[in-house]
């Protein structure tokens, strides 16, 4: 893992930069666009559209299916600022580069954070383009995100009651099924064997999956409120696990997909900025 340091000047370079070329933009969203949720761009109005490459310190996302801007606009309404492809552990990023976007959406003022991912389903009563809220997480990536932060504890929940709620109450109205579960991340990018999702299961996850973990966890360390919402792309189950097909896992993320981007943007709908 090469060593990257970012500093406060650095994320005061990268603030200034973005301000200058949006002509002082501010947001109260933050969006982290994973598999499932990039139908979304459709629904927002797009003021500004940025390539990471020409963003000073940021970096730039590896993963094919993954674009790589930064786009601002409105969204119900609502100001956001929007990642079109994120970083990944696996793909040589440093939890301080993974996370330096939002230690970015947070000088502009951004006050929640949305992030998606897609992930195998562990819990036997999942299914296959399932929607699953995440209500807590474990970190398996042998790092922690807050290792250059101030030590803050975590009896406070990570993901925000208050936005699991507004989620569930919007997934009810647009009769929308969800679960609510536990998300394990490990840093990939193989995916597991049969021994690692009985022993993940153990420990007590609904769903394992690669990202999000250093992402929400600086975020809430930073004060934002944080939503996480995952797909079940597939599943992870011992006893009767099949090889994993990459035109499956894509088709169940095409599935849900709708789903997804409504439950979202409804979500959106009911946030109230005061």
């Amino acid at each position: 893992m090469r060593k990257v340091i970012r500093t406060d000047d650095h994320i005061t370079a990268t603030h200034d930069f973005l301000q200058n070329h949006t002509g002082g933009y501010t947001a109260d969203i933050g969006i982290i666009l994973g598999t499932g949720l990039g139908g979304l761009v459709k629904d927002i109005n797009i003021h500004h559209r940025i390539d990471y490459k020409e963003i000073p310190h940021f970096p730039v996302s590896t993963v094919e299916s993954h674009h790589g801007n930064l786009i601002f606009g409105e969204i119900s309404g609502k100001n956001a600022v929007v990642m079109q492809g994120r970083f990944h552990y696996y793909e040589n990023y440093s939890h301080e580069e993974i996370t330096y976007p939002v230690q970015v959406m947070k000088k502009m003022g951004v006050k929640v954070l949305i992030v998606s991912n897609a992930c195998g389903g562990l819990n036997p009563i999942y299914k296959k383009a399932d929607l699953m809220i995440m209500r807590d997480h474990i970190n398996f990536h042998y790092d922690s995100p807050l290792k250059n932060f101030r030590f803050q504890s975590y009896n406070k929940p990570l993901y925000s009651p208050e936005l699991i709620a507004l989620a569930e109450k919007a997934a009810l109205i647009n009769d929308i099924s969800v679960r609510k579960g536990v998300y394990l991340s490990l840093h990939g990018p193989a995916l597991e064997t049969k021994a690692e999702y009985a022993m993940v299961r153990k420990f007590g996850a609904d769903a394992v999956g690669m990202s999000t973990i250093p992402e929400a966890t600086v975020a809430s360390n930073l004060g934002i409120k944080t939503l996480g919402l995952s797909i079940i792309t597939d599943m992870g189950l011992p006893d009767t696990l099949k090889p994993a097909v990459l035109a499956e896992i894509l088709e169940s993320a095409a599935e849900a997909e709708p789903k997804m981007t409504l439950l979202t943007r409804r979500t959106i709908e009911m946030l109230s900025f005061n």
